[in-house]
């Protein structure tokens, strides 16, 4: 692994690897409305990183974009696939559809352009919202996130990894949506983290207008809560011949398992 805070991308030795898998990338900045922050490293970046592989001879150049190139939320009976428009509404998904762009064009026999959309990917160290909600069943018995009906996808890492040894495998070069088989509710979500932590909780339901309000004032904190995201990767999985091998159920339970050994071995330690 070499990290981009150390090196410049023309001081890289790329004529050493085949491949390149480009990980890196700014997800939460502060300042998020500073957009030239987001496309100097998930676009800018990106696209040096790239013209400097090519050069060197690499066969494969892997890019982990992100769902959030499609746009905002959706409805659940009109899912985003490999082929669905893209119209992202913030700073991050611009900066990484535009890298798609420009990579794209990079391509040719010689330069394998693989890009992999994913949505929220969790795991073990998993942080951000994910790591919000875990906190929130930890400490609190009662919580307000009964009756969702919203559906969302998510990713096991685990699955990630299956996905991009396939495209290594494959050699596949396009669009691909890496994502577990099914879709849960944020309600459905709760209880999976509740039953992994062998914790009770008692979920309320929030009354529809004071959910439509949020929506219209809140709508970062209320979308991901209580807005759908459905994805459609049928496409994927027949290009690749992949299906992922971790349900949902059994990522959360590790991940779980991997944020309680964490808890315990950051309290206990000398």
């Amino acid at each position: 692994m070499i990290s981009l805070r150390n090196y410049a991308p023309e001081l890289i030795q790329f004529k050493d690897f085949n491949l390149v898998l480009h990980l890196a990338a700014i997800v939460h900045y502060k300042g998020q409305k500073n957009e030239k922050v987001y496309l100097r490293i998930n676009r800018d970046l990106t696209i040096k990183v790239a013209e400097e592989a090519k050069k060197a001879g690499v066969s494969q150049f892997i890019f982990l974009s992100t769902i959030k190139v499609y746009g905002k939320f959706h409805e659940p009976n009109n899912p985003w696939n490999e082929h669905s428009p893209c119209i992202p509404s913030d700073p991050y998904g611009k900066s990484k559809y535009e890298a798609e762009l420009a990579l794209k064009k990079l391509e040719d026999d010689s330069f394998t352009v693989s890009i992999i959309r994913t949505p929220l990917v969790y795991g073990e160290g998993v942080k951000a919202n994910m790591l919000s909600l875990i906190r929130l069943v930890k400490n609190f018995t009662i919580i307000p996130f009964g009756g969702i009906n919203n559906k969302r996808n998510f990713t096991y890492a685990g699955n990630l990894v299956g996905f991009i040894d396939r495209i290594i495998e494959k050699r596949a070069s396009g669009i691909f949506i890496a994502m577990d088989e099914s879709s849960v509710s944020t309600t459905d979500l709760i209880m999976l983290l509740a039953d992994s932590m062998k914790r009770k909780v008692y979920l309320v339901k929030i009354p529809g207008i004071l959910v439509r309000a949020g929506k219209t004032l809140l709508p970062s904190l209320f979308e991901p809560l209580f807005g759908s995201i459905i994805l459609d990767n049928e496409h994927t999985k027949k290009v690749l011949d992949f299906q992922p091998p971790v349900s949902t159920e059994e990522g959360i339970k590790r991940m779980i398992t991997g944020y309680l050994k964490s808890r315990y071995s950051t309290t206990t330690s000398p």
